[in-house]
């Protein structure tokens, strides 16, 4: 029934927390969420202004050298090393960041996390805004980084541990809103200052640091979640920040909040090891392999690269620098529709559907976007294709965008900061990400040079890894919607081949065998 949340309780029977939707728990998860804006207005402006002339001529003139050289290949017209160097490295800084952020979020709080990251974003905007040097553009890119991982550790399990059971999909969805919407904002920016001559990539960077502050801000107004207060030992601050978020003095929380105590109290006794609980311990091991396979599957759909590089992808196909910046806006504004789907949908239709519809209809316009250009780009010495298939390549990019953004897009955060038992959660997530970030590193730092070398073939190269992603979420991941993230070990311990690694209580047990 839409809407029913299960627990597994005493008797076999299931239960509902009483804590609605309520302005509070909706301004403070809305507030959590907008850490996305930071990472993905970053997404969103490095593309731009890594075409931007100005830049390129500043910072990287043998790039634009070799643009009027390109027509020995269509394909290879920024295939440079050093220019990649400048997107990624804020990855591999993030990756770095997001394992620190673990041990910083376990012991200091989620809110604490966001607002250090926030500050960190706000630094790296102010230096890439002034870089005068390539040694600027990447320090800044490296403070950037750092931000994004602590961020990005933090608010999805804020969104996760604060948000009502039944409303859990949507609220952590809201973070992927934000990060969207940030690209959205970067490609606006850079729609404008791409038409400042000299310094208009100045402003599209320095711009960063409007989201930065408003995290900053919103992140000293709000209370820490009731679980990070509990288990730092701080259980009077915990059950009033729960009842705030839950609806003031009359909402009854007090079977939520022994529920938390219970498990935080769990965690304690294991506090020791989280890293190598998850890593090394058999019961734990459906936990390592989705912190693992979510975040690998999630790069490997080839939506990263797109969304950072698609101004360049497009101006390869053969638009003008402008039209390629418009491209991107609107390739964004349907990934921020598919995301409103998402999130209507998630805590209605589940995670599983959404994968698996997302990754079949995603198989199918990576194929169409690889015949189009197998066909069309780069044939008779031409620099770009004719402009009917060039358009059509855009409205596949966005067919695609809008797949990946109901499915894969919103559920890389969704599900990895639901499925965590407390005691590995912190660490659990920072594998997820560093993960993540790691391989958007890897991706962003050779995508370019794979373009030039395997040319069309790269759309199918990631089409073969959407198959086998849909094939893995089919037979391996649970549903998890509406089960509150005390009682997820039942949903894995019924799983039919996770359910050999689960380890249960004795109350666990016996809750399962009345099942």
């Amino acid at each position: 029934m839409a809407g029913e949340v299960f627990f597994v309780a005493e008797g076999g029977r299931v239960r509902d927390y009483s804590g609605g939707l309520t302005f509070s728990v909706a301004v403070t998860c809305l507030m959590a969420a907008s850490c996305g804006l930071i990472f993905g207005y970053d997404i969103g402006v490095t593309g731009g202004v890594t075409q931007m002339e100005s830049f390129l001529e500043k910072f990287f003139p043998e790039v634009l050298r070799g643009m009027k050289s390109a027509r020995r290949d269509a394909y290879c017209k920024y295939d440079n090393q050093l220019l990649t160097a400048f997107t990624s490295s804020m990855y591999i800084a993030g990756m770095l960041a997001s394992l620190v952020a673990s041990v910083v979020t376990r012991r200091l709080g989620r809110k604490a996390v966001m607002l250090v990251g926030g500050t960190m974003f706000l630094a790296g905007s102010v230096i890439n805004a002034s870089a005068v040097n390539i040694a600027m553009l990447i320090i800044g890119r490296i403070l950037l980084g750092f931000g994004v991982g602590f961020t990005a550790q933090a608010a999805p399990l804020y969104l996760a541990e604060t948000s009502p059971t039944r409303w859990r999909g949507a609220f952590t969805t809201a973070y992927h809103f934000f990060l969207v919407a940030g690209t959205l904002a970067a490609n606006v920016a850079n729609y404008f200052t791409n038409r400042i001559p000299g310094w208009g990539w100045r402003v599209s960077l320095g711009l960063a640091a409007v989201p930065a502050a408003v995290i900053v801000a919103g992140a000293l107004f709000v209370s820490d979640t009731p679980s990070s207060l509990v288990l730092r030992g701080d259980p009077d601050r915990a059950r009033a920040s729960l009842q705030r978020v839950r609806g003031g003095a009359g909402a009854d929380v007090e079977a939520e909040f022994k529920d938390i105590a219970a498990a935080a109290e769990e965690a304690r006794r294991s506090e020791e090891g989280a890293f190598r609980r998850l890593l090394r311990g058999k019961g734990y091991r459906h936990y390592l392999v989705m912190a693992v396979a979510i975040p690998t599957f999630f790069d490997l759909t080839g939506m990263v690269v797109v969304a950072v590089f698609s101004p360049v992808l497009f101006r390869t196909v053969g638009f003008e620098s402008q039209k390629a910046v418009l491209g991107s806006v609107i390739v964004s504004l349907v990934s921020l529709a598919g995301v409103v789907v998402s999130t209507a949908a998630v805590d209605r239709c589940g995670r599983r559907v959404l994968f698996l519809a997302g990754g079949a209809a995603m198989l199918v316009f990576q194929v169409a976007v690889a015949w189009i250009m197998a066909e069309h780009l780069g044939k008779h010495g031409a620099v770009t294709m004719p402009r009917s298939y060039a358009v059509g390549v855009v409205v596949l990019m966005c067919l695609y965008t809008f797949s990946f953004s109901v499915s894969w897009g919103p559920l890389k955060w969704v599900v990895p900061s639901e499925i965590y038992p407390v005691e590995i959660r912190s660490a659990g997530q920072a594998v997820t990400m560093s993960v993540a970030l790691t391989l958007s590193f890897t991706q962003t730092q050779v995508f370019i040079s794979m373009l030039c070398a395997m040319k069309y073939a790269i759309f199918l190269f990631y089409a073969g890894w959407v198959l086998a992603m849909t094939v893995f979420i089919a037979a391996f991941l649970p549903e998890t919607k509406g089960v509150p993230l005390e009682a997820m070990r039942s949903v894995w311990a019924g799983h039919w081949f996770w359910r050999r690694f689960v380890v249960l209580d004795a109350k666990q047990e016996v809750q399962m065998n009345r099942m």
